[in-house]
């Protein structure tokens, strides 16, 4: 979940986020690639995982970010990783990655190193009465509506994935929803804030993320670098 903290974002950072979309957009591939995905009844897949960020109430940036490794069909927690981190990048609407992905990418490289093998695998519709598509005025179906539960009236929205057509994608939320929302995205949401609950008796410790570190780094190098080139005091 986001939360809006009021901060200017320079247009140069703009244009930089913008050409990283579109880097990454070009790099898609919407296509089924998994050996599982071609498996009756996806007997191949194993593990699936969510994340989620849950922020601290005051609006300073604290944040829990939680990764959760569910095994699959049975949708069991396998794995659990929650982390308190420190958000700096401003919310900017259709930019969210750029303020918490870090740290979700961070989840997953240390469990990559620590347990790699609880690593998630997850990397023409017909029309139900429960989906419709949504798309672009070029026509293409750039995503799907869908309802997560029998008695949610609130649709999900799923775009199509990287490794992953729409079809699969649409499929394998409809297998992993209890409930109106996916259980591992549920799950990581339910686990980071208990996660939160209980930091709140101590004021928790918080880790920017590893390129908001690099960021620092390098300005304190520069500012040593000024110091050590100016006159000795007398």
């Amino acid at each position: 979940m986001a939360e809006t903290v009021p901060k200017a974002v320079p247009a140069a950072t703009l244009r930089r986020w913008e050409c990283e979309q579109d880097r990454l957009r070009a790099a898609v591939v919407p296509e089924d690639t998994e050996r599982w995905q071609r498996e009756p009844g996806w007997a191949g897949l194993q593990r699936v995982g969510g994340v989620d960020l849950s922020y601290v109430k005051g609006g300073d940036g604290s944040a829990c970010a939680s990764l959760v490794v569910l095994g699959y069909p049975g949708l069991e927690v396998l794995y659990e990783d929650c982390r308190m981190v420190a958000v700096s990048a401003p919310y900017v609407a259709g930019f969210l990655a750029f303020r918490e992905v870090p740290f979700m990418v961070e989840a997953v490289e240390r469990l990559q190193r620590e347990q790699p093998g609880l690593r998630p695998q997850i990397r023409s519709l017909q029309k139900k009465g429960d989906t419709f598509p949504l798309t672009g005025t070029s026509g293409a179906v750039l995503g799907m509506a869908l309802r997560g539960c029998n008695n949610s009236s609130k649709p999900l929205y799923i775009s199509v994935g990287h490794r992953i057509c729409l079809e699969t994608a649409v499929r394998l939320v409809k297998s992993c929803c209890k409930y109106r929302i996916p259980e591992p995205i549920r799950q990581a949401d339910i686990r980071s804030r208990a996660y939160i609950q209980k930091q709140m008796c101590s004021p928790p410790a918080v880790v920017p993320s590893g390129l908001k570190r690099k960021e620092d780094a390098e300005l304190e190098g520069k500012s040593h670098s000024g110091r050590n080139g100016e006159d000795p005091l007398h």
